[in-house]
């Protein structure tokens, strides 16, 4: 067949689509949707589309009675296209949050993570707070809802920082928005601070309470971080209580966790009881011996008594999504209060000219008569009508504010003939005369904007801010090392001589209880030592002399070593701290030559430095066979160091002589004010230096004291007012006000030594009863108010109080201050403060340690500092450097 009895079909190339333009341009239609309409709040009113088209709802169905919370769903349907079930749960979330909702019936509870009652069960209408600053059809900007049958705002016209008093959260396609709620009346104070032209700072405020750490906020944006804690109490050595739950978290979640680090070995609690009512109250008992203090830490290591919020503040912003910070999106949302209110005023302003426009024409339509005019009288039409009033009111258009239209006219005569002839010109003078007063007032605002901004703000403080106080005390924490304050719960178990060690060695030599997440350190008979992590089992290489947790940074364990030098026999002694090392990795103790060989060897907690004797094989040069070596006369210096040379003939046998006492001084102890924690760094208030029993004194505002030892992981109150090194002969003087009579009393004292923990009263435990001051001056001088006889003379005196009293017991009430009635006392002594000696007692680093070679030409040891304090050492003796042996609380020796 030919082509033209067949003819081939052209391919028709217009009706071809790429599917790849098709599937771009859904996919950005659909990401800007859940973006703009779902997900992301609007920065003048702080409201996604169902959260303000339900405000919406409920001021269009507001009589000032509770509706139905179904109802009200059913009525933000006409303009939320997504179902009941969204609308519902975004109404409850609103609810919940007690600004601008009243709610009756059960909305849930955000803190227990109990769910609201079904919408049928539930009523609510708009709080006054929300009629006050939500609402205004006049400054309103309207849009046809999505069937165009309703209008809905585009916008609420919001006069407050709303966005950032509820907070808000949304996952949208390509970005989430995580803004945090603030305090109310710390809004209201940044807004009226931005109106005088500084910069707010604003912090959250969460309504769980709790602590929170937001030193790196970042003013809300990306990359910032909050570290939140839960409230947690020492009710007594046994008792912990949990008042307040970190933000985002629930009663139940912060069980379920508890009993989970339980579960785990990493804390240790007997049982924990839910007591939540009206307010948090979670009790955890303790098991028996476990520290109150250091749970607290592990349980904020381990469980959601703990958590980090990362914010990331995203609004819309001329229809686009913005990344601001909290404080510039206070300064957008002041100036549009700003704004709105200058809106209000001007459509104010010319309700009350259009009120004076109206009733002047009226006034002068019937005192000129013009009703009566026979023109306007046989004004067949209305636009006859509107060509003789014009006519007529001529000579008064220099009275208005604007030119009379036909649409006055027609206002002018529809009024009925009853009211005209009533008319009082007297009191319609009166009523303009008040108009005008009025505009007056509303042109003084426009003038003066900026105050009448502030005003409205510190109108809004003074109304509704009663009850919104902070709630989240802000604070900046010490960082919990989950290593530091995990629970003993496993076993370490060690076979020296194949060299394994491990917490699965159940059939090997028992070392001690530590937790998974320590390290240990392993020290072997050829000199090396290594720190890692606790396994089950592992393999650390043979001939294990001694096996510890090892503790990073720890420089008061000091380690005493003998070595033999594997290349020139030459025996040298040195003691040293491990501090930080690189895991897994062997370090060489030794001088690192082939055939080396420990001779002796100790750890010393608490850097304890004993005497050995060390006795030598017999030789034709030596003419003495022994000596004695006192390491207390040897320098701490770095692990790499070399050591000092003992002798560069054989050793025999080596004999501890004595037990060790401790070479290093007391610890130097800071008592940071802010973390309310010790620490040794050098942070805050100098304490002094600790050891052995020494304890520390707190006295609180009740005027109770407690005695604690010097852990560091110890917590503190924030009442106290007093925090000091325990001193039984320091004298304190004390006055105090009794809650029964009202009298003042004074009382010099000293602290009784009571047990550790136990919370004494040094005042009159009659309620109202209140420590006024305390104070350690040798001669404490006060300033005194008093008031005399009958007529209430007032009168100030000094008194030096050492002359009223003399040291009694510290039970006793004391003596009176006055005979007259004491309204105040100053103190006007100042302690003396010492100073905090920041100088170490040995600078010992291992990259500052050099190698000592010593004196090769005689067999000596170089002496640097005596023993200063008593301590005992564990003590083991070395006699056959052939035979290397470990006693049982993991000290060396060669037997």
């Amino acid at each position: 067949m030919s082509d033209e009895t067949n003819p081939i079909p052209e391919e028709n190339t217009s009706q071809t689509i790429p599917l790849s333009g098709l599937y771009e341009n859904w996919f950005l239609d659909y990401a800007s949707y859940v973006i703009l309409d779902r997900a992301v709040p609007h920065i003048n009113d702080g409201f996604k589309p169902v959260q303000r088209r339900i405000l919406h709802s409920l001021k269009e169905m507001d009589d000032g009675r509770f509706n139905k919370a179904a109802n009200v769903i059913g009525n933000t349907m006409k303009y939320h296209p997504h179902g009941d079930a969204s609308i519902g749960d975004a109404m409850v979330q609103i609810g919940q949050k007690n600004l601008l909702i009243d709610c009756q019936g059960n909305w849930g509870d955000p803190v227990t993570g109990d769910s609201a009652a079904a919408p049928r069960y539930i009523e609510g209408r708009l709080s006054k707070f929300a009629n006050d600053v939500v609402f205004n059809p006049d400054t309103t900007e309207w849009q046809s809802s999505y069937d165009g049958r309703n209008r809905e705002p585009v916008t609420l016209p919001v006069k407050f920082p709303l966005l950032l008093a509820q907070g808000a959260e949304g996952i949208a396609v390509g970005l989430a928005t995580k803004i945090m709620p603030h305090n109310f009346i710390e809004l209201i104070d940044g807004s009226i601070e931005v109106l005088r032209g500084g910069r707010p700072n604003l912090l959250p405020d969460f309504p769980t309470g709790g602590l929170a750490d937001c030193s790196a906020y970042n003013e809300g944006q990306r990359g910032g971080k909050i570290r939140v804690r839960a409230k947690i109490e020492e009710r007594d050595k046994k008792t912990l209580a949990i008042t307040e739950i970190p933000y985002s978290t629930t009663t139940g979640g912060l069980i379920d966790s508890v009993v989970a680090a339980n579960e785990k070995g990493k804390i240790k609690i007997k049982k924990i009881e839910d007591n939540t009512a009206r307010n948090v109250e979670i009790i955890i008992h303790l098991a028996a011996g476990i520290s109150p203090d250091v749970t607290i830490d592990a349980l904020y290591a381990f469980t959601a008594c703990e958590v980090s919020i990362s914010p990331n503040t995203c609004v819309i912003k001329h229809d686009k999504p913005h990344f601001m910070g909290i404080n510039d999106i206070l300064i957008e949302n002041t100036k549009q209060t700003k704004a709105l209110l200058k809106l209000e005023l001007e459509i104010k302003l010319r309700e009350l000219q259009e009120k004076i426009f109206f009733s002047s024409l009226l006034k002068i339509f019937i005192q000129e008569g013009m009703y009566k005019h026979p023109d306007y009288e046989n004004s067949g039409d209305f636009d006859t009508v509107v060509q003789v009033l014009t006519q007529l009111f001529t000579p008064f258009f220099d009275q208005f504010y604007r030119e009379i239209l036909p649409e006055d006219y027609k206002k002018l005569i529809e009024k009925p003939m009853s009211s005209i002839t009533r008319f009082d010109v007297k009191k319609a003078d009166e009523q303009m005369a008040a108009l005008e007063e009025e505009i007056k007032k509303v042109k003084h605002h426009l003038k003066h904007l900026t105050d009448y901004a502030i005003a409205w703000f510190e109108r809004l403080k003074e109304k509704y801010s009663k009850g919104r106080e902070r709630r989240t005390e802000l604070r900046v924490f010490d960082r919990v090392e989950a290593a530091q304050v995990a629970l003993a719960n496993v076993k370490l178990y060690v076979n020296r001589t194949e060299g394994f060690v491990g917490t699965g060695m159940r059939k090997d030599e028992y070392i001690g209880d530590c937790s998974d997440l320590d390290d240990v350190i392993v020290f072997r008979a050829d000199g090396k030592c290594l720190v890692t992590k606790v396994q089950d089992k592992v393999f650390v290489g043979k001939d294990i002399i001694h096996v510890a947790v090892f503790k990073k940074g720890d420089d008061r364990t000091v380690y005493n070593l003998i070595y033999r030098d594997g290349k020139s026999g030459v025996s040298y002694v040195k003691r040293f701290s491990v501090l930080g090392v690189t895991r897994d990795k062997e370090y060489d103790l030794t001088k690192g030559e082939k055939g080396s060989k420990v001779l002796y060897f100790t750890a010393n907690p608490n850097g304890e430095a004993e005497v050995v004797n060390v006795q030598l094989k017999p030789h034709s040069k030596l003419r003495k066979l022994q000596m004695d070596i006192d390491f207390a006369e040897i320098a701490i210096k770095g692990r790499s160091s070399q050591g000092n040379i003992v002798t560069k003939y054989p050793v025999k046998k080596i004999i501890q002589k004595s037990k060790g006492v401790s070479t290093l001084s007391g610890r130097k102890i800071w008592f940071d004010d802010v973390l309310k924690r010790l620490n040794a760094d050098g942070r805050g208030q100098y304490l002094g230096e600790f050891d052995g029993d020494d304890k520390i004194l707190t006295v609180m505002a009740d005027g109770t004291y407690e005695l604690s030892t010097f852990d560091l992981s110890n917590h503190f109150e924030d009442k106290l007012i007093r925090i000091e090194k325990y001193d039984t002969q320091r004298v304190y003087t004390a006055v105090h006000r009794d809650g029964k009579s009202g009298v003042y009393y004074v009382k010099r004292f000293l602290f009784e030594d009571t047990p550790i923990g136990k919370r004494t009263s040094i005042i009159n435990e009659e309620a109202g009863s209140k420590l006024i001051l305390i104070t350690a001056v040798a001669a404490p001088l006060v300033q005194i108010d008093v008031l005399k006889g009958k007529s209430r003379t007032p009168e100030t005196v000094e008194q030096n109080l050492a002359d009223l009293i003399d040291v009694k017991g510290m039970k006793a009430q004391g003596n009176r201050l006055s005979s007259h009635e004491v309204t105040r006392v100053v103190n006007m002594s100042v302690e003396e403060t010492h100073p905090a000696d920041t100088s170490d007692v040995e600078k010992r680093t291992p990259e500052s340690a050099h190698n000592d070679s010593g004196n090769t030409d005689k067999d000596t040891v170089a002496v640097e500092q005596p023993p200063s304090k008593e301590r005992p050492n564990v003590d083991f003796e070395i006699t056959n450097p052939d035979d290397i042996k470990m006693d049982g609380n993991g000290q060396m020796g060669l037997f």
